[in-house]
This record gives C-alpha cells, structure tokens and sequence, in this order.
C-alpha cells in the first residue's frame, strides 16, 4: 500500500500564548496524486491547519500526529518542510520592499535544491525556466523586476506565489484561500496555473468558503470544518451541498 502525502491524525492546536484551543482533534487522509478542499466558516481553523502545516510560529501541538511522506512533519523546521516538498501559498502574500521577485525566486531555488544535494542552476537555465512558467501564467517580464510584491493587485500576487510553486515542484500544495481578492479573469488563470500543477505525485490541500473556487479546481474529496475539527467529508457534491444550505446545518454534526 502506498504511503499517503498526508497524514494528520488526532491534531490538538492551541495558541502558544492563549489558554484557547483552535484545533480539536483533526484527522485527515491524502493520498498522492489527489485535491482535497477543506471548507467552513471564518474562525474553524481551516488557516490555523495550514499555519500548523507549514511551521509558524506562535502555535502549540498538544496532542496527536502529522506524518509527511510518513516522516514526523512535527519534527521538522519550516525550512525543512519547505525542502522537504511542502508549499503553502498565503491568503494575503507579504510584500518585500528591496526584494526583486527574480533575486527572491533564484534564492528559493537554489536553498531548495543545495539542501537536496544538488547544484545551484546556472543563469541561462534559471531564466528559461521562469520564462516558460510566467508565460503560463499571463505574468509579464515587468511584474517579474518590480520587489516581491510591493505594489501588486491581489491577482498578481497570487500569480507570482503559483509561480513559485510551478518552479519548486513541492509534492504537498496548501492553498490558503488562493481565492480572495480576486476578480473572476485572475481566478481562472491562477486555476489554470494550480490545475496545470495537478500529478499522480503530488497532492492539494485546498482552503476556501466559497464553491466558486472548486467550479475551476475541482477536488477529488471536500472535507466541512466546524469549531477545530472535520465534521463531514464527501466528494465535489458536498461543496454544492454547502453553497445552498451554508455551514449552519453542520455545527451539530458529529465527526
């Protein structure tokens, strides 16, 4: 049997500096090669998991389990995670004044790839690489000399964090919300970027409210949360489900 992606069993969360628990007993499954979108309503830990994920600070695991690859993701820095293959692309992306989004991009390629034991890649090579993928992504060669998102509409900045994650090839994506502020143009052409990105070898871990987002990324399993924890899971249906009946119907539900 195949080991998933994605492991996370019993997951407890609190804030470090708060005596207030946010995750209260996630279990979630993701195989190789599949989408998954989690949905709920603001403040049900769906942000709260993918920040957990990737290795922000200010959280506390009080109780359970994630494995990545069947590794204790736990374990692992942020920057180990990172290396490891996890990729989370933020709700609101930070800008980074004196940062070209070029330099940035090169840096993370080569951290990523000196930490795997291989070589830094060579100008030429680097340039194409981004070249073929802004393309892709309807990013122009200007968008790309300007600091990292200093000055970016909500859609250009989700298309340079889908960038990054075209050109780092991480094997677990965490889509927090990749849907907010965008106008319906930008959401189908950074659709087109994620669904491009979609492998038998890698899995998508996406975060939404609104179904509108899977009419353009459809999930192969939709999981509903309601105060910290998982309390129905189904296939794309239960998101059409959840559009017309909203999220009220499910806070009673059992997990």
């Amino acid at each position: 049997m195949t080991t998933p992606i994605l492991e996370i069993k019993n997951l407890h969360v609190k804030v470090e500096e708060e005596d207030k628990e946010i995750l209260k007993g996630v279990n979630l499954t993701l195989p190789a090669g599949e989408v998954h979108a989690i949905m709920g309503r603001n403040g049900s830990g769906k942000s709260t998991l993918s920040y957990v994920l990737a290795g922000k600070d200010g959280y506390e695991v009080t109780e359970g389990q994630i494995l990545f690859h069947g590794e204790d993701l736990l374990e692992m820095d942020a920057h180990e995670r990172a290396a490891a293959g996890l990729f989370l692309a933020f709700q609101y992306p930070i800008e980074i004044p004196g940062v070209a989004t070029m330099t940035f991009l090169k840096a993370a390629l080569n951290a990523q790839r000196k930490s795997r034991g291989e070589e830094e890649l060579k100008i030429p090579v680097f340039m194409k690489m981004v070249k073929d993928a802004a393309a892709k992504l309807e990013i122009k060669q200007e968008m790309l000399k300007r600091p990292l998102n200093v000055g970016f509409s909500g859609g250009e900045k989700k298309r340079a964090e889908i960038l990054q994650m075209a050109l780092m090839q991480p094997s677990l994506c965490v889509l927090d919300e990749t849907d907010s502020g965008l106008d319906i143009d930008a959401l189908k052409i950074v659709s087109e970027g994620v669904n491009h990105l979609r492998s038998e070898n890698r899995s998508m871990l996406v975060i939404t409210h609104y179904q509108r987002l899977l009419n353009h990324i459809v999930p192969d399993r939709v999981h509903v949360f309601s105060d910290g924890r998982i309390v129905e899971s189904g296939d794309r249906d239960l998101a059409l489900e959840l559009e017309s009946k909203g999220y009220a119907g499910f806070d009673n539900h059992a997990a």
